[in-house]
């Protein structure tokens, strides 16, 4: 054995979903698991590899995205939205809390096509902002459920023996103005999943070596949230020809 750097990719499963199940229009689909330093750069080059193979519609899976780099959801939004566009800011008792974070001048977005973002109860953080600045800004629908309403500033502050007390000092909010904490973030369209459902959506995500039994709950159980985000781009894409 040796030891060496691994990387693991972030934005994962990109693919024109089967045309037949789509009613011949291709949807795209990716998932990006977490926002990591290099997730906006992974994005782009999927995105540009799904329109090369025609793509008419994506669909972004942000179900189970704990959150990660805040930097880094602020570029993906970059990836959809014009440059110097309000993604998110934040506000506390004290005036000088109040951060405004925008898309970048240099980023080159992608064309406007239709677009869905599927969310659960464990989509958080980053997770919520690249989500509420989309639905805002009226740049995609939101399909699925309540995000988890995670949206603080802590601020550390140090004690005499060496410990510290973090302190909420400042809270985020989306371009719409409504806070992300505890609230998280609603969808367009609701559709929420039983336990069974939600396993064998975590097992399909997981891939690797399934049991017997795993498969078969993989096989027989459809993502009914993946479908009412088809059915949604399907109905947007039909109405505006």
């Amino acid at each position: 054995m040796r030891r060496e750097m691994i990387k693991i990719a972030s934005v994962v499963d990109a693919k024109i979903l089967n045309p037949g199940e789509t009613g011949g229009i291709k949807i795209g689909y990716l998932r990006i698991t977490e926002f990591t330093e290099p997730t906006a750069r992974e994005l782009s080059e999927k995105l540009s590899s799904l329109q090369g193979d025609g793509m008419q519609a994506l669909i972004m899976d942000l179900r189970f995205n704990p959150g990660g780099l805040l930097t880094s959801a602020v570029d993906v939004c970059g990836l959809f939205l014009p440059p110097r566009t309000l993604v998110a800011y934040t506000e506390g008792r004290d005036d000088a809390q109040r951060r405004e974070y925008f898309t970048d001048n240099g980023n080159r977005h992608k064309a406007a096509f239709p677009m869905a973002v599927l969310a659960n109860g464990l989509s958080a953080s980053g997770a919520e902002i690249v989500t509420g600045a989309l639905k805002d800004l009226k740049r995609a629908i939101i399909v699925g459920e309540t995000t988890f309403g995670k949206g603080v500033v802590q601020t550390p502050m140090p004690l005499p023996d060496g410990s510290a007390l973090w302190l909420t000092t400042a809270k985020y909010y989306t371009p719409g103005k409504q806070v992300i904490q505890e609230k998280g973030i609603a969808p367009d369209i609701e559709s929420t999943i039983d336990t069974d459902r939600e396993r064998a959506l975590l097992l399909r995500q997981r891939g690797g070596l399934l049991t017997s039994e795993e498969q078969k709950l993989v096989q027989e159980t459809p993502d009914t949230q993946l479908d009412r985000a088809v059915d949604a781009l399907r109905g947007l894409i039909i109405y505006n020809r």
